[in-house]
């Protein structure tokens, strides 16, 4: 992800999800949330997320300029949120009580690893 600045040059929501999955070794693309969403070669779609599944929230149905997060499990989405301004676990329901973020676009699946895993 040497496209991206990292965390130090100011955060995003995708920024932050994409650091998160690197500390436990998942390599996802520095692709735009749109682009993600489109992406079959490092990402899958999944109907049902597991822990680390990346999440897209926005407005409408559209994923260009998604909200990403990380499922952390039992209806735990962990993002970073201006509204909050700093890193918060929400519920689906908690998303889905805000305008820009009502619906949820999908959830993907990062299919690349890094080899530097903590396991």
């Amino acid at each position: 992800m040497a496209d991206q600045p990292g965390l130090t040059a100011g955060g995003n929501c995708q920024l932050f999800a994409y650091e998160v999955l690197g500390l436990f070794g998942l390599t996802p693309p520095p692709l735009r949330s749109s682009e993600l969403w489109g992406d079959t070669e490092t990402t899958v779609r999944v109907s049902a997320p597991q822990p680390l599944d990346l999440l897209l929230f926005n407005a409408s149905a559209s994923a260009y300029g998604a909200h990403v997060g990380v499922w952390a499990g039992d209806d735990a989405v962990l993002h970073l949120c201006a509204e909050v301004g700093h890193p918060t676990v929400w519920g689906l329901a908690d998303f889905a009580a805000r305008e820009r973020y009502r619906v949820l676009v999908g959830t993907k699946r990062v299919i690349g690893r890094s080899s530097n895993t903590l396991e």
